[in-house]
C-alpha cells in the first residue's frame, strides 16, 4: 500500500485548500471602508486578533461577521459598499490570534468554550453595530457558521456555503470509516497534525462528537440561513440536512425561513477529461441570491425576498446533445418532488433487476489491504486526488477486487432526485472489513464511459450503530445486513443508458483501510489481513440498489 505523505506538499495543500474554500469572498485584500484591529476576549481570557472595516457614513450600521481559519485578507469590498460594516476573525489558535490550536473545538456551544458566540457579543456591544449581526463564508468558514449558530440568538442571518452540518457523520467517519485524505491532507495544511490523532482515537460517536453536530441542536438556531453547495461537494449531505433541519426544527426565526441552492460542483475546480459540463450551470448566480437574502434581513427590504423560491437545484445528466436534465430547476422545500424508494436487486449475474432472484447466492472477492482499490473521482478536496465526474474503467476495466452490476439498457429516461442508498447482505472470513458502493451512469455500446454519480463506504461493526461495536463476524455464514449511504443527487439517465453499481471493500486513499483484523485503523508493523468477502443476492438476502425515482 503507498503510502500518502502530505508534509512535503503543505504550502501547495494550503494553497489549493485557502482557494476552494474561499471562493470569491476571499479573492483580494479588503481596502474600502476604514479599517481598525482588535484583540477580542473571550469568557476565559484568549485574546482573537479581529478586524474591523467601517464604511463611509454615520452609523450604527448592520455587521456581515466571517470567522476565518485561513486568513483575516479577505474581500468584503461587496458588504462594506452596500453600507455594512465587516467584521473579519482569525479563530482560537490560528493568524494572529492567541490559544491553543485545535480546529473547530471552541466555535461551537462546548461549556466554557464558545469563541464565534462572544464574538457576536463583542459586535453587539460596538456602538457602531445597529444590531443586526449576520455571518458569511464557505467551507472552514461554514463550518464556524454552523457552530455559532446554536450558540447566540444574536445574528439574523447565514449565509453558508459548502459546509457539513455534523462532523462525525458529514467529515470525519464517512460510514464508521477515516476519512483519510481529507482529515489528515487538510489538518497538515493548516498546521494542525496533532489534530489527527485526537480524531483517529475517537472512531465512534460520543459526547465529543455531539458538539460538532448542528442537527441535534437544530431546535436551538434561530438565524435562518441561505446554504449553497454541490453534488460532487465533500459536504453535499451536510448542507442538505442542516437545510432540512433548520427549515424543519429550527427555532423561532429560523423555522421556515431558510433558502437551498444545489449546483452540479465539487469543492474546487469543475473540470472532468471524462464529462462535459454544460455552459448553462453558470447561469443562476449564487452572489445575485445572497443579496437579496441580506437585503431583507440586514438592510430591511421587505420586497426583496418577494417570488424567491426555496430550493434550486441543477439537475444532472448525460453530456451528449439533447439529452435531459442538465438544467436549474426550482422548489417549494427538499427533496423538491414525490419520489419513490425503488429497488435494483442483485444478482449473481451482476445484473440490476426490478425484482430479488428467487434462489439465494453470492458473488465473492478478495480484499488485500496492502493492495487497495483506488480513489479515482468523486467528493475530494486535495490536489493530490482528482474531483468529479470520472470514467471508472480507469480501474474497473482490471482490477478483480470489484463486483461490477448494470441494469438493462433503459427504454426511457429515468429521474432521480433525492437520498441514494445500497442495501446489502453481506460475510466474510474477517472479524470485521468494509464495503464501499459507487453509483454510476453508463453510457451506451460505442461509447461505454462508466461515469461516477456517488460513492461512499460502510464500516460492517458499525452495523448496530455509529455509538458502539457490533459482535465480529463469525465466518460465511453470519451473513449481515448494512446500509451504505450514498448522499444525494439530482441525475436523469437518459434511454438507451444503464445504471450501474460498483460494489469493493476500499477506496484508498479517499477512505483509510479496514485491517481486517477488527482494528479501528492499520498501524505500522500491526498485522493487516486479507478478506474474502461476500455479497449476497435473492431470496431472504436481497441486496438492492435504492434510488429516489420521481414521477416527472
Amino acid at each position: 500500500m503507498k503510502k500518502t505523505v502530505y508534509r512535503k506538499s503543505a504550502g501547495l495543500f494550503l494553497a489549493l485548500a485557502y482557494a476552494f474554500s474561499a471562493g470569491a469572498l476571499l479573492s483580494n485584500q479588503t481596502t474600502l471602508g476604514t479599517r481598525t484591529f482588535h484583540k477580542v476576549p473571550m469568557t476565559d481570557g484568549t485574546l482573537l486578533a479581529t478586524d474591523v472595516y467601517l464604511p463611509d457614513g454615520d452609523g450604527p450600521f448592520p455587521v456581515v461577521l466571517i470567522r476565518s481559519t485561513y486568513s483575516r485578507n479577505q474581500n468584503m469590498n461587496g458588504y462594506i459598499e452596500k453600507g455594512c460594516a465587516a467584521v473579519i476573525q482569525d479563530i482560537r489558535g490560528m493568524g494572529g490570534s492567541e490559544g491553543e490550536p485545535h480546529v473547530f473545538y471552541y466555535d461551537g456551544w462546548r461549556p466554557g468554550v464558545t469563541d464565534g458566540a462572544d464574538t457576536v457579543a463583542w459586535i453587539k456591544a460596538q456602538t457602531w453595530c445597529n444590531g443586526r449581526i449576520a455571518t458569511a463564508g464557505g467551507s472552514a468558514l461554514g463550518m464556524t457558521q454552523m457552530l455559532l449558530a446554536p450558540a447566540t440568538t444574536d445574528i439574523c442571518a447565514q449565509y453558508i456555503q459548502v459546509s457539513p452540518s455534523n462532523y462525525y457523520f458529514d467529515v470525519v467517519y464517512l460510514g464508521g470509516v477515516f476519512r483519510k485524505n481529507l482529515v489528515e491532507g487538510w489538518l497538515w495544511a493548516v498546521g494542525q497534525p496533532q489534530t489527527i490523532k485526537i480524531y483517529r482515537d475517537i472512531p465512534r460517536y460520543n459526547e465529543f462528537w455531539s458538539y460538532y453536530n448542528t442537527i441535534e441542536a437544530a431546535d436551538r438556531i434561530t438565524a435562518p440561513a441561505m446554504f449553497v453547495n454541490g453534488w460532487y461537494d465533500i459536504f453535499s449531505q451536510g448542507t442538505i440536512d442542516g437545510f432540512v433541519a433548520r427549515e424543519e426544527r429550527g427555532g423561532e426565526g429560523a423555522r421556515g425561513n431558510n433558502y437551498l441552492i444545489m449546483t452540479w460542483a465539487p469543492h474546487g475546480p469543475d473540470t472532468s477529461p471524462d464529462y462535459a459540463l454544460n455552459e448553462n450551470r453558470h447561469s443562476l448566480c449564487a452572489s445575485k441570491l445572497r443579496d437579496k437574502f441580506f437585503a431583507y434581513h440586514l438592510a430591511g427590504d421587505a420586497a426583496a425576498l418577494d417570488a424567491l423560491p426555496k430550493v434550486h437545484y441543477y439537475v444532472m445528466g448525460a453530456d451528449t446533445p439533447d439529452a435531459p436534465g442538465n438544467e436549474w430547476r426550482t422548489a417549494d422545500k427538499w427533496p423538491p418532488l414525490p419520489a419513490q424508494e425503488t429497488a435494483f436487486y442483485l444478482t449473481a449475474g451482476g445484473a440490476l433487476e426490478p425484482d430479488p432472484p428467487g434462489e439465494q447466492s453470492f458473488l465473492e472477492f478478495v480484499f488485500d489491504p496492502a493492495d487497495p482499490y483506488p480513489t479515482w473521482g468523486g467528493a475530494n478536496l486535495l490536489p493530490n486526488l482528482v474531483s468529479g465526474p470520472y470514467d471508472q474503467r480507469k480501474y474497473s476495466a482490471t482490477r478483480n477486487d470489484l463486483l461490477k452490476f448494470a441494469s438493462a439498457p433503459l427504454k426511457e429516461p429515468l429521474e432521480i432526485v433525492g437520498k441514494v442508498k445500497a442495501r446489502l447482505f453481506v460475510s466474510s472470513d474477517a472479524p470485521d472489513t468494509d464495503f464501499t458502493a459507487k453509483l454510476l451512469d453508463i453510457f451506451p455500446e460505442g461509447d461505454d464511459r462508466e461515469i461516477l454519480m456517488l460513492d461512499n463506504i460502510r464500516r460492517v461493526k458499525t452495523r448496530q450503530g455509529f455509538d458502539r461495536i457490533a459482535p465480529p463476524l463469525q465466518g460465511h455464514d453470519d451473513i449481515v445486513e448494512i446500509e451504505v449511504d450514498l448522499w444525494s443527487i439530482a441525475w436523469v439517465f437518459d434511454k438507451g443508458h444503464r445504471i450501474g453499481l460498483h460494489l469493493s471493500s476500499s477506496n484508498y486513499p479517499r477512505f483509510d483501510v479496514n485491517p481486517n483484523t477488527g482494528a479501528d485503523h492499520p498501524a505500522p508493523d500491526e498485522e493487516m489481513r486479507t478478506a474474502r468477502n461476500r455479497v449476497h443476492t435473492g431470496a431472504a438476502k436481497a441486496s438492492a440498489l435504492l434510488l429516489p425515482v420521481t414521477a416527472r
